[in-house]
């Protein structure tokens, strides 16, 4: 369903570990808005919901609403660190166009 490259899951395995509760997973979410539509939303847990979809990706646990899985099938997130600034990537091969910024879609 999702893929987290190595340098993302590394990522989100150093923000859980510096999280100040306990983490039961990083929810990504897709929400309306953004520019183009569609914009994902990224969040530590510190429980899941009851309908939640629950992906295992090697040390962490992805979760995610039966609303926004249609839509983060086949997504592929990254984690890019660059001189103008660093955060997360999404390649999502349901999005028919993507904003020029990266964190909005549309599907």
């Amino acid at each position: 369903m999702i893929t987290l490259t190595p340098t993302a899951a590394t990522a989100v395995e150093r923000f859980i570990k510096g999280a100040a509760e306990p983490v039961a997973g990083l929810r990504i979410a897709i929400s309306g808005g953004g520019c183009s539509g569609f914009q994902y939303g990224m969040s530590l847990e510190e429980a899941k919901n009851e309908d939640d979809l629950v992906v295992e990706v090697g040390a962490v646990t992805l979760l995610v609403d039966p609303l926004s899985a249609p839509l983060l099938e086949g997504v592929t997130v990254d984690y890019v660190e660059s001189l103008t600034g660093s955060g997360f990537k999404f390649e999502n091969p349901n999005a028919s166009s993507t904003c020029a910024c990266g964190s909005s879609f549309n599907a």
